[in-house]
């Protein structure tokens, strides 16, 4: 099986992620903003306007590809006032997997007295495209998977902060695979960690050759979800890997001191 260690090298200034809060002064709204704000606190988010993040994950999802699993892709969409779409996030592409759990973020805004809603579509990337950027791909040339709305009051005031959404290809299609949707409150620190990841003695998977491994970082959220919050690169034929130093911010890595984590190697 092999063994997997890692090392803490430094701790040091990251990327800062901005919280923002606002309260209504007006002595009309003073009693409904105080108990709604009130409500969002006990749900652990920071008042009337907070700055969140969403974590993407599915399950079952239709397999469009012969000779493999899909390669699926988030995109999510804003519902404007005038009911038009308009593109606000893509996920990375996750590679032969009916149950991906992405790594990248969306981050955004969230305000009580407001309905955002927002759509997601799950998309298959067509494989001569693996090497394309995310935001360079025309929709059009991928295999359309799924969709699901939402607003994103009804993910907040969860007491998991999640939420299962079914996705549907029309509404005369159900029923192909399931969105889960967890948002989590940003924090505003520049705080970060550098964790160097290595291994010894793996299982090889490969027939002719040896394994290709990666590791993957997940944050056990409050209701013992692992969450992925970052990955190693893929290292060629090596059953003892030593891998480029992961630097993980307070927000990937939570601000409890007892967080836990979970660490997997793909090999």
């Amino acid at each position: 099986m092999g063994n997997c260690f890692s090392e803490d090298v430094s701790s040091g200034p990251g990327a800062r992620a901005s919280v923002s809060g606002t309260a209504s002064s007006s002595t009309a709204l003073t009693t409904t903003n105080d108990a709604v704000d009130y409500y969002l606190k006990s749900r652990g988010f920071n008042g009337l306007f907070s700055q969140i993040e969403l974590s993407f994950s599915a399950s079952n999802l239709r397999d469009r590809d012969v000779l493999s699993k899909s390669d699926p892709m988030v995109v999510v969409y804003k519902k404007e006032k005038d009911e038009t779409l308009s593109e606000v996030f893509r996920t990375e592409v996750v590679l032969n997997s009916l149950a991906p759990k992405w790594i990248q973020k969306f981050t955004l805004a969230y305000h009580f007295e407001t309905v955002q809603t927002f759509l997601f579509r799950v998309y298959d990337v067509d494989t001569k495209y693996q090497n394309s950027r995310e935001e360079m791909l025309k929709l059009e040339d991928q295999q359309f998977l799924g969709e699901a709305t939402c607003a994103l009051s009804e993910i907040v005031t969860k007491s998991t902060r999640t939420i299962t959404l079914e996705l549907k290809r029309s509404q005369t299609q159900p029923h192909h695979g399931k969105l889960i949707v967890h948002a989590e409150e940003c924090l505003a620190s520049k705080i970060s960690t550098e964790i160097v990841f290595r291994c010894s003695s793996l299982e090889s998977k490969d027939l002719f050759s040896k394994s290709d491994p990666f590791l993957v970082v997940s944050k056990i959220v409050e209701h013992g979800t692992p969450i992925p919050v970052s990955k190693t690169e893929v290292l060629k034929n090596n059953l003892n890997p030593i891998w480029k130093p992961l630097s993980l911010s307070v927000q990937q890595v939570g601000s409890k001191v007892l967080n836990e984590y979970k660490v997997s190697v793909s090999l």
